[in-house]
């Protein structure tokens, strides 16, 4: 289905793209795209969750065709834009789903302001970048090399390697187009700020409810990250994807909607 995009200026000045649907009256889901991904990467879940849920997809700051400042890319100020974006919309609380890095948004999100959180879906988290050698290096040695404008043959290789290599062509086409929309700037500062950045220490101050879901095949994030995370987490459960990678909702979007609306219906009767 396509969807036109609107826009929200939050009370900082900050404009983000976003789209919308469902009954207005629904629990509340905001879809938080991962590192470098905007609102058009949960597009095919959005295709399959239902109108009894209120699902918001934001392209980040940096990202899409949301504001690009020249500063401003940790983990805390992604969270306190998601945390203005609620207050734009007039949303009291919400269920905030995150992807891979933007996990840790949610997460600081539901630790800084729990009264705005209704529960966490926590796609491919990681426990902490912070640490992680190969990582620190591939930050070190290419995405603090890159310069604009982004290639598209780079572009594709990150989607492909990070993820799958079974993501249907059109799909990919239009993830590599967003993705180049992304500026240089952006990936250096938020890379960087990305490992550095460790709420470890701060996870058990987090009360709202937690649905995990982790692909198996996932080469950037380990089961033993998941099992710590359930852990120390209020889990509800572990959802493991056999033979899926890094971005189980791109290879299996209708489980992924499935799932979460579950999960969201659980939440709506505890």
């Amino acid at each position: 289905m396509t969807r036109t995009p609107s826009t929200v200026t939050l009370a900082s000045g900050l404009t983000l793209s976003y789209v919308e649907q469902g009954d207005v009256a629904g629990p509340v889901l905001v879809l938080l795209p991962g590192p470098t991904d905007s609102w058009l990467s949960y597009l095919p879940v959005l295709d399959a969750l239902p109108s009894s849920i209120r699902a918001i997809a934001v392209s980040q700051r940096g990202h899409g065709d949301s504001d690009k400042p020249a500063s401003g890319y940790r983990v805390e100020d992604f969270a306190a834009d998601a945390v203005l974006l609620l207050d734009a919309l007039g949303i009291e609380r919400a269920a905030l789903a995150g992807h891979s890095g933007s996990c840790l948004v949610a997460r600081r999100v539901a630790i800084n302001s729990p009264e705005r959180v209704t529960g966490l879906v926590l796609e491919a988290s990681p426990t902490t970048l912070h640490g992680d050698a190969g990582l620190e290096d591939f930050v070190q040695s290419v995405i603090l090399e890159l310069d604009d404008p982004i290639s598209p043959e780079f572009a594709h290789s990150i989607l492909v390697d990070t993820s799958s290599g079974d993501i249907a062509p059109d799909v990919l086409e239009q993830l590599v187009e967003e993705l180049l929309k992304v500026p240089a700037h952006v990936w250096h500062a938020m890379f960087a700020a990305l490992i550095q950045y460790d709420d470890l220490p701060e996870l058990g101050r987090i009360t709202a409810r937690t649905l995990l879901i982790w692909g198996d095949a996932d080469q950037l994030v380990g089961r033993a990250m998941q099992e710590q995370l359930a852990a120390t987490l209020p889990c509800e459960h572990l959802v493991v994807y056999a033979g899926v990678g890094h971005t189980p909702r791109w290879e299996d979007p209708s489980r992924f909607a499935s799932d979460v609306t579950a999960f969201l219906g659980a939440l709506s009767v505890s």
